[in-house]
């Protein structure tokens, strides 16, 4: 079965991450993602030889870029501008994340372009948004997402340093956005009595860092008062806290509602009467005497396995989740239920990825096949704009494309 979004024709114009994730996404969903480069293609293509590796693989790259076709247009050439605006005539969207300045100055600004195909959904993901001084800033998601939206403050522990974020971690995320404001925007094009044009969808970096922090900017914007940062060890709910556990691992307890949870987890951990304990036995002094408390936690979690842990804490109904490590993750029997996984076909079998974060139970989507060689379908892509065998060997001869 097709997937949802079979028979919609994306043109991408993506480097690194956040660009590619929402093109792959869009693929993943059964579109036709077709990858318009540069001559030294998408610098992402890069990755592996950036982290030091050797191997004929690149998975950063692959996640984001299977499933579409390649073609490779010089954009600051004449005819290849005119070979883009056509690819774009025919397009229904259009998926970038190179700087507006630059796109201005390669006449593929939205203007320009929704001048010569008025249904086309332009589609951009910025650092810090479409208006502003800063609209052409540099960015990347550690940058725009990690470091200036506040995340990256609010999870440094006091007299602590900021910590590193992990590879795409914005990037994917805001991905995800762009590709469901692309669909909405399609939406509101053809359904019955719809505009029947294409619009400008954007997000940023910025935008989407503060959306998930948003708890902590909401409540300060409401109230005028910061969200203290929280710490393992004054955690005055602890059933809502992380332990070490006697095989160098940890389990988080989940039990957001302390005091539904809390005398279950006295009887996990073997100490009912704590229940009682004038010093626990309210929200109030479990807050007076947090530390206290927190240690005794920690001194009877260090007396078990995270897995005997597990099945004491399930047989008392108090919810929780063991901190995995990645190889763990890859292992998780949950995970492979759940469908994290999908086998993307390749030349002569099929290679394992993380599949992207959502199913269509009607219309399901697979992936169809590894991500594309540099300008590996330049020339069938051109046919299908209508360039004849003498035409593309001419824009070849000027390198216009390659």
């Amino acid at each position: 079965m097709p997937g949802p979004l079979e028979g919609i024709r994306v043109v991408e114009l993506g480097v690194w991450v956040a660009g590619p994730a929402a093109g792959g996404i869009l693929a993943d969903w059964g579109a036709d993602v077709v990858k318009m480069e540069p001559p030294t293609g998408d610098p992402a293509r890069q990755f592996m030889g950036i982290m030091g590796g050797d191997l004929p693989m690149n998975p950063p790259f692959e996640l984001d870029n299977r499933s579409k076709r390649s073609i490779v247009v010089d954009l600051t050439t004449e005819e290849g501008h005119a070979v883009a605006l056509e690819l774009l005539a025919g397009a229904d969207a259009f998926v970038t994340n190179v700087r507006m300045d630059a796109l201005e100055r390669l006449g593929l600004d939205h203007e320009t372009v929704l001048a010569h195909n008025p249904r086309l959904v332009y589609g951009i993901i910025t650092g810090y948004g479409t208006q502003g001084e800063e609209r052409d800033r540099a960015a990347y998601d550690v940058g725009a997402f990690w470091a200036r939206s506040g995340i990256a403050s609010v999870l440094t522990p006091p007299g602590g340093s900021p910590p590193f974020q992990r590879g795409g971690m914005g990037d994917h995320g805001v991905g995800m956005d762009l590709a469901g404001a692309i669909c909405a925007a399609l939406v509101a094009r053809d359904r019955p009595g719809g505009t029947g044009r294409g619009q400008m969808v954007s997000t940023s970096l910025l935008r989407h860092g503060m959306y998930t922090i948003g708890f902590d900017l909401n409540t300060h914007l409401r109230m005028g008062v910061p969200i203290g940062i929280g710490g393992h060890e004054v955690m005055a709910n602890p059933a809502m806290n992380w332990y070490r556990t006697s095989d160098d691992s940890y389990v988080w307890l989940i039990g957001l509602e302390g005091e539904r949870h809390w005398p279950a987890l006295c009887r996990a951990v073997g100490h009912p009467e704590w229940v009682d304990d004038e010093r626990f036995h309210t929200p109030a002094a479990r807050r007076e005497n947090v530390r206290e408390m927190i240690r005794q936690f920690d001194e009877v979690f260090a007396t078990r396995t995270r897995d005997e842990w597990g099945a004491a804490l399930d047989a008392e109904d108090v919810w929780w989740a063991p901190v995995q490590t990645t190889e763990e993750v890859l292992a998780d029997p949950q995970a492979w239920a759940g469908g994290a996984f999908v086998e993307v076909p390749d030349v002569s079998s099929a290679a394992m990825m993380v599949s992207s974060p959502c199913d269509f139970a009607g219309t399901p989507a697979v992936a169809r096949s590894m991500p594309p060689e540099l300008g590996q379908h330049t020339d069938e892509i051109l046919a299908e704009i209508g360039k004849e065998p003498g035409d593309i060997a001419r824009l070849r001869r000027t390198g216009a494309v390659i």
